[in-house]
């Protein structure tokens, strides 16, 4: 299903790394990840719409998707494929997993557990939040696995957490353009990227996001190129499920 792309596909084995050790360790985390807690979208609800493009292994196609997050309480997903037909709407919230595809008339419910299927259990729902909007995830941050090398044009963040190793590019003005998680030892990862950024309602927002997914039997790829985004206004998420929808265990 279409409704995929959002979701990443890792999983959980503890190992030891070792960490280029040509990369200078950060002298004051605590500092570093107070920049970037300021710089990130500090919002109480988004509502976008983007044209997105979406491959799932051979198969491609054109939809538009609609998001909005209540932040903290819930992801709501509606996804439109050609002649303006609602093919699935998703809603995620951090005790659960609902969805109805639309075109065949079915439903799923699920505990939020259910998308450990495609990511690895470390991935929190806030986390989860963090990459569907391009904040960065302070939380993976707190670390004791963490290096980082700036230029002038760029801060590069590579460190270790809960057997993940995870690549932050982040710009002057302390938003990433890049985040990798990979599991180690194995070859499932995910890869996003940000760009076209513009301030929105004094958010600094990338309108472009495009996430790549690897993992066992899954393999996604997704570009994401909003033509409007809101933060703070009332995002209104439906789910009425019909009687005659078909429950999917």
């Amino acid at each position: 299903m279409a409704v995929l792309m959002l979701i990443s596909a890792c999983g959980t084995k503890k190992r030891t790394v070792k960490i280029d050790s040509t990369l200078p360790k950060a002298t004051n985390n605590e500092q570093l990840l107070k920049n970037f807690e300021l710089s990130n979208l500090n919002y109480h609800t988004f509502s976008g719409r983007a044209k997105a493009k979406v491959q799932m292994g051979k198969d491609s196609q054109n939809v538009t998707l609609n998001l909005r997050i209540d932040r903290g309480k819930a992801i709501w997903i509606s996804v439109t494929a050609l002649l303006g037909i609602e093919a699935a709407r998703v809603m995620i919230t951090p005790d659960s997993v609902k969805i109805m595809n639309k075109m065949q008339g079915e439903y799923i419910a699920k505990p939020f557990s259910y998308i450990y299927k495609y990511t690895n259990p470390n991935i929190s729902y806030k986390m989860l939040e963090d990459i569907l909007l391009g904040n960065i995830s302070v939380e993976m941050l707190r670390t004791e696995q963490l290096q980082v090398a700036s230029s002038t044009d760029d801060v590069q963040i590579i460190g270790v957490r809960d057997g993940l190793t995870f690549h932050y590019g982040v710009n002057n003005a302390n938003r990433p353009f890049n985040f990798n998680l990979m599991e180690l030892g194995k070859s499932n990862k995910l890869e996003a990227t940000y760009s076209d950024y513009e301030m929105i309602g004094g958010y600094n927002f990338p309108n472009r996001f495009t996430l790549n997914i690897e993992g066992d039997g899954v393999k996604v790829n997704s570009d994401l190129a909003y033509n409007k985004a809101e933060f703070n206004t009332t995002a209104e998420m439906p789910f009425k499920v019909p009687s005659s929808y078909k429950v999917i265990n």
